[in-house]
C-alpha cells in the first residue's frame, strides 16, 4: 500500500493465518487507522482541498472497507458466531446477535459512505458535506464500539471454546478465501 507524506502510518505489522485470533486483532488495526485515515482526510479536505494526497487517502479507504472489511466479517460470522451462539452463555449470545446486526448496519451504512468517497477519489467532487462528515463520524464510533466487543467479550470467549486443531482449520479457511497460502497443516502451540 502507498503512502503519502500527508497521510503517514497505513502499515499494520503482518499477523499470519496460523493464529487467527492475532490476525482478527490485526484486522481490527487496520479498521482502525482506516478510519483515523478517513479524519485525517476530512482535515485535509477543510484546509487544503482536495489534492492528489486526498484522492489517494479516499482511495486506500475504499479499497480496505470494501475488500479486507467484508472478509473480516465473514471470518467472524463463519468461525466465530455460529461457535458463540452454540456454547457460549446468554449473555454472549445475545452480544453475538448484536455483533451480527453490526454487521448488517456496517455494511449498509458503508454502501452509502462509500459514494461520496469514490466522487472524491475520481475527482468528482472536492470535499465532503458536514452530513456526510456527520456520518463518517458516526460509522467511526459504531465500529469503534463494535470492535471493543469483540476483542473484550467474544474473541475470548470463543478462543476458550476453540481447540488447536479448529484453530488450525479456521487460519486454514481464512487463507483460503483470500487466495493466501495457508498455514502449515501443524498443530499450534
Amino acid at each position: 500500500m502507498r503512502t503519502s507524506q500527508a497521510f503517514p502510518g497505513l502499515h499494520t505489522p503482518a499477523a499470519g493465518f496460523e493464529q487467527p485470533f492475532a490476525m482478527l486483532e490485526a484486522c481490527h488495526e487496520r479498521v482502525q487507522r482506516m478510519l483515523a485515515l478517513l479524519q485525517k482526510l476530512c482535515a485535509h479536505l477543510r484546509a487544503h482541498g482536495c489534492d492528489d494526497a486526498a484522492r489517494q487517502a479516499a482511495r486506500d479507504v475504499l479499497r480496505y472497507f470494501d475488500q479486507a472489511g467484508p472478509l473480516h466479517h465473514e471470518d467472524e460470522e463463519k468461525h466465530l458466531f455460529p461457535l458463540l451462539r452454540v456454547q457460549g452463555n446468554a449473555e454472549v449470545r445475545a452480544l453475538v446477535e448484536r455483533l451480527a446486526q453490526d454487521h448488517v448496519h456496517m455494511a449498509t451504512t458503508w454502501a452509502q459512505l462509500r459514494m461520496p468517497l469514490l466522487a472524491l477519489a475520481n475527482g468528482q467532487r472536492f470535499g465532503f458535506r458536514a452530513q456526510e462528515e456527520t456520518a463518517l463520524d458516526c460509522f467511526a464510533a459504531h465500529y469503534a464500539r463494535h470492535i471493543k466487543d469483540e476483542e473484550q467479550h467474544a474473541y475470548p470467549a470463543a478462543q476458550k471454546l476453540l481447540e488447536a486443531q479448529a484453530l488450525l482449520a479456521m487460519g486454514q479457511e481464512m487463507a483460503a478465501r483470500r487466495g493466501a497460502r495457508p498455514p502449515p497443516s501443524e498443530t499450534p502451540k
